[in-house]
């Protein structure tokens, strides 16, 4: 990953580069690991109390740690359900928090995703 940004140029528009990798668009390789990573995530739904005095969450658990997916997955979560929440970042996997109990509605949501549910 190149860790230059163009900040000028007076060389005209300039080719559009992929947020996640920073290649350009004809070269970029999250692309197809994206699709493939669909397929593969089981993600669990289950609901949690402790902690939160008394306040419900529903957490979605077992999600690839991918900063930019966990983020838009995120932000369509929380404008579906009408509430707000967060998604969390592990070494090997992310979870996204959604305040109240809102299983059936998330795992509609994720199925039409193409994202396999569990719980």
């Amino acid at each position: 990953m190149k860790n230059t940004k163009l900040v000028y140029s007076t060389g005209g528009t300039p080719e559009p580069h992929c947020p996640r990798c920073g290649e350009k668009m004809e070269h970029c390789r999250c692309r197809g690991q994206e699709a493939a990573t669909k397929k593969a995530i089981t993600a669990v739904l289950r609901m949690e109390k402790g902690g939160r005095r008394g306040k419900v969450v529903t957490v979605i658990d077992r999600l690839p740690a991918d900063k930019a997916w966990l983020k838009d997955m995120t932000a369509r979560l929380k404008k579906r359900c009408g509430t707000g929440g967060t998604f969390r970042l592990g070494k090997a996997e992310g979870l996204i928090e959604i305040q109240g109990d809102k299983r059936e509605l998330i795992r509609e949501l994720l199925r039409a995703e193409g994202v396999n549910v569990k719980g």
